[in-house]
């Protein structure tokens, strides 16, 4: 007679929610970080957006075009230059990241490139890329270029 061997079943994973206390020792895998960056540059551009369209207006007029390039040097109203220069900065790095980290979404949807590797790799780019391409334009913004 054959001895008949019951396979039982593997336990599955039990996955728990994280208390406050171990949030420092909580390590982030590289797409959380991207998805989370993800979400604060699109609220920093939203929140921003009434000072970006005023820009955009001030850049568009011939006679109020010195008064745009002057906000980037002498400020506007009790707000200094520099301090213009750095929330443009932060603009800057607010669009790159969001517009990146979007192509990087729809590539994954477009070609199925969901693998643990993958999303790893595309996730990397993303940060690399977006603060290469912010530290480029900053240093053109501030006059190193």
């Amino acid at each position: 007679m054959q001895s008949v061997s019951v396979k039982t079943p593997r336990r599955r994973p039990e996955y728990r929610n994280i208390h406050v206390l171990q949030l420092r020792h909580y390590r982030l895998p590289p797409a959380g970080i991207v998805s989370i960056l993800h979400r604060v540059s699109g609220v920093l551009m939203f929140l921003l957006l009434p000072l970006i369209l005023w820009l955009f207006d001030m850049s568009l007029g011939s006679e109020s075009y010195e008064s745009f390039t002057s906000a980037f040097v002498a400020g506007i109203g009790f707000v200094p230059g520099w301090l213009v220069k750095l929330v443009a900065w932060a603009l800057i790095w607010a669009y790159l990241h969001h517009f990146i980290a979007g192509v990087r979404h729809l590539w994954m949807d477009m070609t199925h490139a969901v693998s643990l590797q993958a999303g790893a790799r595309s996730a990397w780019f993303t940060l690399v890329a977006s603060v290469l391409l912010t530290l480029v334009l900053g240093a053109k913004l501030f006059g190193v270029l």
